[in-house]
């Protein structure tokens, strides 16, 4: 019998030993990484605005993860930071220079770790850009109509270590830059550019942390998330009214994996900019209803923890209105909390021209449990 409570109690101390794992290391990276690259011509009307290759420099503060989260590990171990972002017009009078900061994460595209690795980044803040459209002063910019613009960037990177304190980072990158239509003419800038980072470690101490935890796990395989959201938007010519518009929106969601989900969706739309279309095209409203859109979707989000990333292609099965074409997209953020609220901030577009911004609030239901696995 001794030896059977022995055993037992050797097993719950090994059980409890075992619940503090060896993870990462609390060190950081601080990047530097000169750019070169273009404007992206997505509209013909701004090839006036091109004057030549564009000269950048981005400073980046990174954070490796130390795999104490789930996502951590679900995500390969991903890095998170925050970006200063300086770019170069070549247009200075025109266009003049950007000024971004945006926080990011990184996530490397294969689980094991190589000397040599790819890694996407994904990123969204805000932009100060020194010059705008002005009716008098500077009346051929009609890209951007606002100092401030939110600003995005897609980029394609690989990690190379040079040695335990050097990383070089080559890489292509995509950024753009707008202010969603809350103000016109808003075509927007688009830079493509070829980066050459280079980071230099600064070590920190190695963590130890429990069990994983299992607080952003998807709780069921699948879930319905309804929610609402307002919007504003100006149309031309400048400096006319502000139109108000209303989304919302029914998504159904199949979860896959923990880190994605494929979906479908229902919007209805209301947006008060449509009652100018239909006047402008002699055919004016009768009632509210005729400015509604019933749009369908298919939509397809990638979560890290409870932050989730949607991408949404539409199609307006129901609209009068035909000035912004059958299409419709939607990218942007969402944040899911324990209690099931969500918060959501996105872009509405249709195709490369903006829509407006979507600020909204809703609540996910969970239509089956799922079992949870452990890492």
């Amino acid at each position: 019998m001794k030896y059977i409570v022995t055993y037992f109690l050797f097993l719950s101390t090994f059980v409890g030993l075992a619940q503090k794992r060896m993870c990462g290391t609390k060190d950081f990276y601080i990047k530097v990484a000169p750019t070169y690259g273009f404007i992206f011509e997505h509209k013909s009307t701004i090839g006036h605005l091109v004057r030549g290759y564009i000269p950048g420099l981005e400073i980046d503060f990174v954070k490796p993860t130390t795999g104490c989260k789930r996502w951590h590990r679900e995500n390969n171990f991903l890095e998170v930071g925050m970006s200063f972002n300086y770019i170069s017009f070549s247009n200075p009078k025109q266009l003049g220079a950007c000024f971004a900061l945006s926080p990011f994460v990184e996530i490397p595209l294969n689980k094991k770790v190589r000397a040599i690795r790819p890694v996407l980044r994904v990123c969204w803040g805000v932009s100060y850009l020194t010059k705008k459209f002005d009716i008098n002063e500077n009346p051929k910019n009609i890209a951007i109509a606002s100092h401030w613009n939110t600003f995005v960037q897609w980029k394609v990177l690989w990690h190379m270590d040079l040695n335990k304190k050097i990383r070089l980072e080559p890489g292509l990158s995509f950024a753009h830059a707008s202010n969603g239509r809350s103000q016109v003419p808003n075509l927007g800038l688009n830079v493509v550019s070829l980066n050459m980072g280079i980071n230099f470690k600064i070590n920190g101490e190695t963590v130890k942390c429990d069990l994983i935890d299992s607080s952003s796990v998807w709780p069921s395989k699948h879930e319905i998330v309804i929610w609402d959201a307002v919007g504003f938007n100006e149309h031309e010519p400048p400096g006319g009214p502000k139109y108000f518009a209303n989304t919302f929106g029914a998504n159904y969601y199949y979860n896959v994996r923990n880190t994605h989900k494929w979906g479908g969706g229902v919007d209805v739309c209301y947006d008060t900019q449509n009652e100018y279309h239909l006047k402008t095209s002699g055919n004016p409203a009768n009632n509210w209803t005729d400015v509604m859109q019933l749009g369908v979707k298919v939509c397809y989000a990638y979560n890290i923890g409870r932050i989730s990333l949607p991408i949404e292609m539409g199609y307006y099965a129901i609209s009068k209105p035909k000035e912004d074409g059958p299409i419709f997209h939607r990218i942007g953020i969402r944040h899911y909390c324990k209690n099931g609220l969500m918060f959501n901030f996105t872009m509405k577009s249709h195709w490369a021209v903006a829509a407006h911004f979507d600020y909204g609030i809703g609540y996910r239901f969970n239509l089956k449990k799922k079992k949870i696995n452990a890492l």
